[in-house]
């Protein structure tokens, strides 16, 4: 039996992390907080940190399964990022609970343009990793938000197979009926065609950073269906469900 939860409904209401009084009304209520935090350094989290205090008792953050508690620093930017905010949250009074990620399956969006134009997506080689589903992680992340026995736990979240690259560009090609292929290119090149399609210059240097030095993973857990009851989704039905964005 599949034991994924989902809510009925959703109340949206708006909110700037970059400026915490803004938070108020969005955390008047809460209990729990899913916190995804979408900077590259983890400067203004202590004020956001307290917003959220001030309010919920307890926090679900989305992190890397990159960090190293025993690294410091840590091997690349994105990794020293999550392994600052998981400092500070575990520091922040709030009850806690830390959703450490592997690559995320919905990242391959970024590559929709080149296959539906030339069917090669051409970037530098990362190392191959257990891909996640995004949906996966929602799931775990409703369990982690709705039932206390998760707090203080540290959930690493893979997907069931670890891929390349290539691997991933292929599985898109027979999802939309195309021959696809993944073109390794050096990282200055890479680096001119991300900075030309207008990403701001300190993401590309860390997502680059990210390239060069991530080693290759053969971690698989059991974690998404220890938790949710039904088996962690595979990279093929990702494709096959988000064909339509590749053709």
């Amino acid at each position: 039996m599949d034991r994924r939860l989902y809510l009925p409904t959703a109340k949206v209401v708006g909110g700037d992390l970059s400026e915490p009084d803004t938070l108020e009304r969005a955390l008047t209520g809460s209990d729990t907080v899913f916190l995804i935090w979408p900077f590259l350094t983890a400067e203004g989290a202590p004020a956001v940190l307290e917003a959220i205090a001030r309010h919920a008792r307890r926090i679900v953050y989305l992190s890397s399964s990159g960090v190293n508690e025993d690294a410091e620093p840590q091997t690349d930017p994105i990794k020293q990022l999550h392994a600052d905010m998981e400092r500070l949250i575990e520091k922040s009074g709030l009850e806690w609970t830390v959703l450490r990620s592997n690559t995320i399956a919905s990242n391959s969006r970024g590559w929709a343009e080149q296959i539906r134009t030339t069917h090669v997506v051409r970037g530098p080689d990362i190392a191959a990793t257990a891909v996640i589903h995004e949906r996966d992680i929602a799931a775990v992340a409703v369990h982690a938000l709705t039932d206390d026995a998760h707090a203080g736990a540290k959930h690493v979240l893979t997907g069931p197979q670890v891929l390349s690259r290539a691997e991933q560009v292929h599985a898109i090609g027979e999802a939309i009926g195309r021959t696809t292929r993944f073109e390794k290119v050096p990282v200055q090149v890479a680096r001119q065609q991300m900075l030309a399609d207008g990403r701001p210059p300190a993401l590309v240097e860390a997502l680059l950073a990210s390239a060069e030095t991530r080693h290759e993973s053969n971690l698989i857990t059991s974690t998404v269906e220890d938790i949710t009851g039904a088996p962690a989704r595979t990279f093929r039905s990702w494709a096959e469900e988000h064909a339509d964005d590749f053709r």
